[in-house]
């Protein structure tokens, strides 16, 4: 599915094509992007019985040192539902983004992220988030999973990933973009 245009509009279409994948395919984990744990709610009201589901945030002070973009109660809402919530650096940023605004340049980790948006933001995002999920143990090593993520707020792309560790990242296979805009 190519969606006309990106952005949050998408999300609820996107979240059931990428459940729907999981139960036709056999797919046990799905890894959600949610920085405020919205997305994540709405795959939950859409039924994920039987899936492990990870939701894969900011990094504390991505907005502003010290900031948070996921509230104390979001988070336990959605624990207590069953989701696994990462919080923790981003495998395609991280130090080498303080380098990049210090002393200008780019590094690798920019490189691989800039290449990855020629196919989309989303697209870009799925692959990073299932690296994060299992560099945490969250998902099995070896196994597909199906990653959602979006461009800006909301999810537009969806994916069946067999993600690799960060310290193997061109291991990673994206087996299947399930849906995506356009541009």
């Amino acid at each position: 599915m190519i969606w006309e245009k990106a952005g949050p509009k998408n999300t609820v279409d996107t979240l059931k094509i990428a459940l729907n994948a999981c139960r036709t395919r056999g797919i046990e984990h799905i890894v959600i992007a949610s920085n405020s744990g919205a997305t994540v709610r709405k795959a939950l009201e859409l039924d994920v019985s039987g899936l492990s589901v990870s939701c894969i945030t900011h990094h504390v002070g991505y907005r502003g040192p010290g900031v948070d973009e996921m509230s104390e109660d979001e988070r336990a809402y959605l624990t207590s539902q069953g989701a696994k919530v990462l919080t923790t650096t981003h495998v395609l940023a991280g130090v080498d983004r303080a380098l990049k605004n210090k002393f200008g340049g780019i590094y690798p980790p920019e490189i691989i992220a800039n290449s990855l948006r020629m196919l989309g933001q989303g697209l870009k995002v799925c692959v990073e988030i299932s690296i994060m999920a299992l560099d945490a143990g969250l998902v099995p090593y070896g196994k597909q999973v199906v990653a959602v993520g979006g461009s800006g707020s909301g999810a537009d792309t969806a994916t069946i990933i067999v993600p690799e560790h960060s310290n193997n990242v061109f291991g990673l296979r994206v087996h299947e973009i399930l849906c995506k805009p356009q541009a």
